[in-house]
């Protein structure tokens, strides 16, 4: 009989295809890979290490498993991904549940390691990072429908804020020639969304081709039967290039929905995370965007209470958020990650004025979002069904504006029943929060 292996992969889509690609390999290796964590042998936990918030889901998670270890029902507790990778001398001395960390450099022993620590083996293993295989197969975990294709794994920006680089290592590329092969076969499994990730996407190809080449990638991946949408994540607003302005205006595949991580405009702020720009610059690149993109959506990130940050350079952010009214944005709350520049710089903000920031950006967010909705009614949209809300009595999908997980959805009646993966046309009438609702129209 074969050991069942469970696996709980939290954080963010990059670490859920590298939970992927483990699976694949377990699976191979004639592991059986089952759902639930209480009905495994043994489980393992792909973790996050970005900030306080997502440390705390992981650590949570492995505490919850130990109980079910000391239940009976599961024997081994295998921990890997960013906060293993990150605090390797000390994860398994504070989480005495865990039988086995391991480094992501190790992702291609995971079958190894899983039978070493079913043996009752204690293993704390950690090669080095760019180790991490960014080719092979993949268990999709998605809905059937969608799925994220990773282009390249870790980052050089070097964002004082940011743990990742040391985390994850320096930037890699794949090949396009790779990409094109692994998207063609999530399409022929049946995916019609692909939605393209990286660190940072937008500095694609600089260490294969000598150059950003995201938009010579997104053409090809338009010339691939079957998908139906490409949209773009995790954009950097430096390496934002002509050709890709033009490659989302032109290609009717790539859809007019933009992840741009900002973080900041002022200046000052700015110069101190280690990026550039300032506020005159990112409003003529989103003017630019908006000008050449019909339609294009925003989404983006602010960080409140960095170090040093005045009531003035708050302010101007703010009136920024507002100046551009974009259709998407979260905003949080400074975390003083250890081990990064900015942890050490002096004129550490309050969290009670960190918070405060970010609330008030939030709330003013809110209205922006009501609005957006409000601009659609009586409009018409292609809609991703996903499912049916049986307590709503009602359909429910995402439109070309919704990420998967991080956005909202549209619900919608129906005269004719439509299939999950289906895109069809609603017709919208009304919100609910900051949902949009409305009625099948093409069928």
């Amino acid at each position: 009989m074969n050991n069942k292996v469970g696996i709980v992969s939290l954080g963010c889509a990059k670490n859920q295809v590298d939970a992927e690609m483990l699976l694949y390999t377990l699976r191979q290796r004639g592991f059986e890979i089952v759902n639930d964590p209480a009905d495994a042998d043994a489980v393992i936990v792909n973790t996050c290490g970005f900030i306080d918030s997502a440390k705390q889901e992981s650590i949570d998670e492995i505490i919850e498993l130990g109980n079910l270890k000391r239940e009976g029902k599961i024997k081994a507790i295998i921990v890997t991904g960013c906060l293993a990778e990150r605090y390797q001398d000390e994860i398994t001395k504070q989480l005495y549940e865990i039988d086995a960390a391991v480094g992501i450099g190790a992702n291609e022993q995971i079958a190894d390691i899983v039978t070493e620590a079913l043996e009752g083996k204690k293993i704390e293993q950690f090669p080095d990072k760019l180790l991490l295989p960014l080719e092979g197969g993949r268990v999709q975990s998605t809905p059937f429908y969608t799925a994220y294709l990773k282009i390249a794994e870790g980052c050089d920006n070097k964002c004082t804020f940011c743990a990742i680089p040391m985390i994850r290592g320096k930037f890699r590329s794949r090949k396009i020639e790779n990409l094109l092969a692994e998207a063609k076969q999530l399409a022929a499994d049946g995916v019609r969304e692909l939605n393209v990730i990286a660190q940072d996407t937008t500095r694609y190809g600089e260490d294969l081709y000598g150059k950003p080449s995201l938009d010579k990638l997104l053409t090809e991946l338009c010339k691939i039967d079957g998908l139906h949408w490409i949209r773009v994540l995790y954009c950097y607003p430096d390496s934002i290039t002509d050709e890709l302005i033009d490659v989302m205006a032109r290609e009717e595949k790539v859809l007019n929905y933009i992840d741009l991580p900002l973080q900041h405009c002022n200046s000052d702020i700015l110069r101190k995370m280690h990026r550039r720009g300032n506020r005159e610059s990112l409003t003529a690149l989103l003017r630019k965007m908006r000008e050449k993109i019909p339609n294009v959506i925003f989404r983006s990130t602010f960080i409140t209470g960095f170090p040093g940050e005045t009531e003035e350079q708050f302010e101007e952010l703010a009136e920024f958020a507002k100046e551009i009214n974009f259709q998407r944005l979260g905003c949080f709350a400074y975390s003083q990650e250890e081990n990064t520049p900015a942890a050490k710089m002096p004129e550490q903000l309050d969290e009670e004025t960190k918070q405060r920031r970010a609330d008030i950006i939030m709330e003013h967010q809110q209205q922006v979002m009501a609005d957006y909705c409000e601009s659609l009614i009586g409009t018409e949209a292609e809609v991703l069904v996903e499912g049916y809300d049986r307590l709503a009595e009602c359909w429910y999908g995402r439109t070309y504006a919704d990420a998967p997980e991080v956005d909202g959805c549209v619900f919608f009646t129906a005269d004719k029943k439509p299939a999950i993966g289906d895109f069809v046309t609603v017709k919208i009438t009304d919100y609910m929060g900051c949902d949009p609702v409305g009625e099948r129209v093409d069928a």
